[in-house]
């Protein structure tokens, strides 16, 4: 009789785990996405050791829409268009690797760097100087990435400054905060034109973003094919800057639960 209940009750216990996961998988599938920002690309409105979660219902499904790509059907299902401005995760068309960056040109329009300046259909968008952006040159995150500076050379410890500015889309009175730490390759770019069902991405924290400004056949993203947007961030849940999630002084409280624009 013992025995009886021992496996019945191990048999319960497998069942509760396996529902638990086809719940989390279904909710993950079709509703929202933990992703962690691992780098610096997106600073600063995004911090290594941001943790968000990613809109999936904001442009539809894809099969990238399921882990590992695996979703059994082609094109997209409810299907909506994103915006200029949009912080969007995506799956990179060649390596398979999830990014964050902001879209910034849609398909028809033409975006070229002009002296680290950003063209958009042939003009360039208004930008006002902002208080620079100052953080601490050290190894930040659990790759220990140490960041660059504007004002390097910087000994560990001391203040890591890069100059910011607001950049507007056009019809967009919010603005985003871009950063510049000095000249670089991406500074000065062809004039790109975005095809049909494709879209171009760039990182605000510019001079240190692999994206769009650097083609794909150079170990760059390119243009991203619509189906491989995965979906829009819209809020930072949780924030730490230290290299595990428990290192509870390390958390950016100021953070938690801040929009994303």
């Amino acid at each position: 009789m013992a025995k009886a209940e021992k496996k019945e009750g191990l048999f319960e216990t497998v069942k509760t785990v396996f529902w638990a996961l086809v719940i989390a998988g279904v909710f993950r599938t079709l509703f929202f996405q933990p992703f962690w920002i691992p780098s610096g690309s997106m600073k600063d409105t995004l911090l290594i050791g941001d943790f968000l979660f990613v809109n999936k219902m904001a442009y539809g499904y894809s099969r990238h829409s399921c882990p590992f790509s695996a979703c059994p059907f082609s094109g997209r299902l409810f299907g909506s268009e994103p915006e200029r401005g949009d912080v969007i995760v995506f799956r990179h068309p060649v390596n398979g690797t999830d990014f964050i960056k902001r879209l910034v040109g849609v398909p028809g329009d033409t975006v070229q760097m002009r002296d680290g300046q950003l063209w958009l259909n042939g003009t360039p968008l208004r930008t006002e100087p902002d208080a620079p952006f100052v953080e601490t040159k050290a190894p930040q995150g659990p790759q220990r990435l140490t960041p660059r500076c504007a004002n390097d050379p910087v000994g560990t410890g001391g203040d890591c400054i890069k100059e910011r500015s607001v950049e507007y889309f056009p019809g967009n009175e919010q603005g985003h905060s871009i950063l510049n730490i000095g000249r670089s390759s991406t500074d000065q770019t062809p004039v790109y034109t975005v095809p049909e069902g494709q879209y171009f991405f760039m990182g605000d924290n510019r001079d240190n973003s692999r994206d769009s400004r650097v083609p794909r056949s150079v170990e760059g993203v390119g243009f991203v094919p619509y189906e491989n947007l995965i979906g829009r961030a819209d809020r930072v849940i949780f924030s730490s800057a230290g290299s595990r999630m428990l290192f509870f002084w390390t958390w950016r409280m100021d953070r938690f639960f801040e929009e994303i624009v």
